[in-house]
Protein backbone atom coordinates (compact mmCIF):
# COMPACT_ATOMS: atom_id res chain seq x y z
CA UNK A 1 0.00 0.00 0.00
CA UNK A 2 1.29 4.08 -0.68
CA UNK A 3 0.87 6.69 1.71
CA UNK A 4 -1.17 8.15 -0.83
CA UNK A 5 -3.61 5.22 -0.73
CA UNK A 6 -3.10 4.89 3.33
CA UNK A 7 -4.28 8.56 3.67
CA UNK A 8 -7.06 8.51 1.27
CA UNK A 9 -8.53 5.55 3.35
CA UNK A 10 -8.06 7.64 6.28
CA UNK A 11 -9.78 10.86 4.89
CA UNK A 12 -12.57 8.57 3.52
CA UNK A 13 -13.51 7.42 7.14
CA UNK A 14 -13.28 11.19 8.39
CA UNK A 15 -9.86 11.26 9.80
CA UNK A 16 -8.67 15.37 8.79
CA UNK A 17 -5.33 16.72 8.84
CA UNK A 18 -5.00 18.61 11.66
CA UNK A 19 -1.38 19.92 11.87
CA UNK A 20 1.60 19.45 9.93
CA UNK A 21 5.44 18.90 10.64
CA UNK A 22 7.50 16.29 9.08
CA UNK A 23 4.35 13.51 9.33
CA UNK A 24 0.90 14.36 8.62
CA UNK A 25 -1.25 14.60 12.16
CA UNK A 26 -4.76 13.35 11.66
CA UNK A 27 -7.59 13.88 14.31
CA UNK A 28 -10.97 12.53 13.91
CA UNK A 29 -14.03 14.43 15.06
CA UNK A 30 -15.46 11.67 17.05
CA UNK A 31 -12.70 8.87 17.30
CA UNK A 32 -9.96 9.44 20.12
CA UNK A 33 -5.95 10.11 19.49
CA UNK A 34 -4.19 11.38 17.15
CA UNK A 35 -2.45 9.22 14.04
CA UNK A 36 1.03 10.48 12.52
CA UNK A 37 1.40 9.29 8.36
CA UNK A 38 4.39 10.58 6.78
CA UNK A 39 4.80 12.57 3.63
CA UNK A 40 5.92 10.20 1.44
CA UNK A 41 3.72 9.81 -1.67
CA UNK A 42 3.88 7.38 -3.58
CA UNK A 43 6.11 5.09 -1.61
CA UNK A 44 5.09 2.17 -0.30
CA UNK A 45 4.10 1.62 3.63
CA UNK A 46 5.63 -1.13 5.24
CA UNK A 47 3.26 -3.76 5.92
CA UNK A 48 3.74 -3.40 10.02
CA UNK A 49 3.59 0.38 9.62
CA UNK A 50 0.57 0.41 7.64
CA UNK A 51 -1.15 -2.27 9.72
CA UNK A 52 -0.64 -0.14 13.05
CA UNK A 53 -1.83 3.17 11.36
CA UNK A 54 -5.17 1.06 10.40
CA UNK A 55 -5.84 -0.44 14.13
CA UNK A 56 -5.17 3.15 15.69
CA UNK A 57 -7.81 4.39 13.35
CA UNK A 58 -10.39 1.29 14.03
CA UNK A 59 -10.15 0.40 10.57
CA UNK A 60 -9.15 -3.04 11.35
Amino acid sequence: MKFSELQRKLERDGWFIERTSGHYIYAHPTKPGKIPVGKHGSKEVPTGTANKILKLAGLK
